[in-house]
C-alpha cells in the first residue's frame, strides 16, 4: 500500500499530551494528592516529556504554518525546562533559591499573563483549548500569587485548577488523535466561539 508523503500528521495532539500528562502529575502534588516528594519524579518528566515533546511538535507547527501551536508548544516546552532545570539546580546547590520566593511568584504570574494573551487567541480556535488556557492561566496566577503572599492554599487550589487543565488537555489530545484515526468527528473538540 503506498502512502501519499505529501500528507502531514497534526503535531499538536502529541504536544498536548506532553503538556496534559506532566501538568495532571505536577498538579496532583501541587493540590497535596501526591506527596510534596514525588516532585522529583515529575523532573524527568518534564524534560523528555512536557518539554521536549513539546518543541518538536512546536517546531512542526511552524513547518505547517501555525502560529499559535508554534508559540504554545515551544513556549510551554521551555517552561518545562525552567521548571526542572530551577529545581534540579536548585536543590543541588547550583542555583541559591533561598531568597527566590517572591521572584518564582512573579515569574510564574509572568506566566500567567503570557497565558492570557494566548487564550485571547483561542477565541477563534475550538472550545477545548479555549477551555485549556483559561483554565491555564488561572493556574498561573493562583500559584504565583499562592507563592508571592506566602498563602499556601492558593497553591493547593493552583493544583486542582492545574489539574483539571492538564485533563482537558489530554482529552483534546485523544480526541483530536481519535478524529483523525476515525477520519471523522467521534469525539467532540467544540466550534471557536462565533
Amino acid at each position: 500500500m503506498a502512502s501519499d508523503t505529501s500528507a502531514c500528521a497534526n503535531p499538536a495532539p502529541l504536544g498536548l499530551v506532553g503538556f496534559g500528562l506532566t501538568t495532571v502529575i505536577l498538579s496532583l502534588v501541587n493540590a497535596g494528592v501526591l506527596p510534596s516528594g514525588g516532585e522529583q519524579v515529575v523532573l524527568p518528566l518534564a524534560l523528555a516529556y512536557g518539554g521536549l515533546i513539546q518543541m518538536i511538535a512546536g517546531i512542526l507547527e511552524f513547518r505547517t504554518g501555525n502560529t499559535f501551536g508554534t508559540v504554545a508548544f515551544l513556549s510551554y516546552g521551555a517552561f518545562w525546562w525552567w521548571f526542572a532545570l530551577l529545581v534540579l539546580l536548585g536543590s543541588h546547590g547550583v542555583l541559591d533559591l533561598s531568597q527566590a520566593g517572591t521572584t518564582i511568584g512573579a515569574t510564574l504570574i509572568a506566566w500567567g499573563v503570557f497565558t492570557l494573551y494566548m487564550w485571547i487567541a483561542t477565541f477563534r480556535l475550538s472550545r477545548a483549548l479555549w477551555w485549556i488556557f483559561l483554565t491555564l492561566w488561572i493556574t498561573f496566577f493562583l500559584l504565583g500569587f499562592g507563592t508571592l503572599l506566602g498563602r499556601s492554599g492558593l497553591g493547593i487550589a493552583g493544583g486542582w485548577v492545574g489539574l483539571v487543565c492538564g485533563l482537558l488537555a489530554m482529552y483534546t489530545s485523544f480526541a483530536l488523535v481519535t478524529n483523525a484515526t476515525f477520519g471523522r468527528t467521534v469525539i467532540p473538540v467544540g466550534a471557536p466561539r462565533s
